[in-house]
């Protein structure tokens, strides 16, 4: 390791030691608990400040969903684990395909759940992940790097741009613009972590909350969500199952009961059983109409009041 190389680190916002906690390790429980959450309250308020980059990015998103596109995500260590994370959580909340939102993490399956840090020093790496995905222009690539600087993700971007992908970069510390490695930047500066270096800290919080943000914002927008109801889920589970027959009982006349026979010839599909409901429709023109309004229930109905 070079005098070089550590003087970059240092030099880095996730790098520096927070003046708040300088004697946390003298401080009671309650006493820590509270410094702890008042700097997390510091990155909800970071992530508000990079909201315009955020919406920038919930563009591509859906532009990449709407052509048939993917969303993949590449990171290392705990920015990797929240984007695998992020990905695995749509296909039961939104009922998008697992291929649509896709997490690389550095050093693979294992790094899910031990670190293998040293798996984020190769950006040959990072790039033959992106060959391997087959990513091509209708993708947007998101790296997450909490430093800025992992090489890993940084390889990932650069292969992904030369291969025509939209690229978007997160970054806890300042991004020098020079080097602008993606097509949107999103900074969220969250300052010095509680322990001087420990990302999983704030840097994870505020990391979490924007890919919650882009997920979610771009289903809402391909017509995933009615009102704030999760229509297109995967009743995978007893929890989703139980979800879809209360979603149907909150948005209809329908008991329970009922709601259970009419998602049986729905083939347990919330949105098409509510909109054969609703508009008095068997199940193939329920979806026909879904289709033709691009999955948006609130199109539908406005089209049935106003043929």
């Amino acid at each position: 390791m070079t005098t070089a190389y550590s003087r970059k680190m240092a030099g880095l916002l996730t790098e520096q030691r927070n003046p708040n906690t300088l004697e946390i390790d003298r401080k009671s429980v309650r006493e820590i608990l509270e410094l702890i959450h008042q700097e997390d309250r510091n990155a909800v308020d970071a992530v508000g400040q990079a909201l315009p980059q955020v919406e920038q990015a919930v563009e591509l998103v859906e532009q990449a969903f709407r052509k048939g596109g993917r969303l993949i995500y590449v990171g290392a260590g705990t920015s990797g684990r929240l984007g695998v994370l992020d990905a695995a959580e749509c296909p039961p909340t939104f009922g998008a395909s697992p291929e649509m939102v896709q997490g690389i993490i550095a050093g693979g399956y294992t790094a899910l759940h031990r670190a293998i840090e040293g798996a984020e020093d190769h950006p040959e790496n990072g790039a033959a992940a992106i060959r391997e995905k087959q990513v091509g222009p209708k993708d947007v690539v998101m790296g997450i790097a909490s430093s800025s600087v992992t090489p890993f993700v940084l390889g990932a971007l650069h292969e992904a741009r030369q291969l025509g992908a939209r690229t978007i970069f997160l970054s806890c510390t300042p991004v020098l613009q020079e080097n602008k490695p993606a097509d949107v930047i999103i900074e969220l500066l969250v300052g010095p972590e509680v322990i001087t270096g420990s990302t999983r800290m704030k840097a994870g919080t505020a990391t979490k909350l924007v890919l919650n943000m882009i997920t979610t914002t771009s289903m809402i927008r391909i017509g995933k969500v009615y009102q704030n109801l999760m229509v297109d889920l995967t009743a995978t589970c007893n929890k989703l199952r139980d979800r879809a027959h209360r979603i149907l009982t909150l948005l209809t006349d329908l008991t329970y009961e009922q709601a259970g026979d009419l998602l049986t010839q729905a083939n347990m599909h919330v949105k098409t059983a509510l909109v054969m409901y609703l508009c008095k429709k068997n199940r193939e023109d329920a979806e026909k109409l879904l289709k033709q309004a691009d999955g948006m229930v609130h199109r539908v109905l406005e089209k049935a009041k106003n043929p």
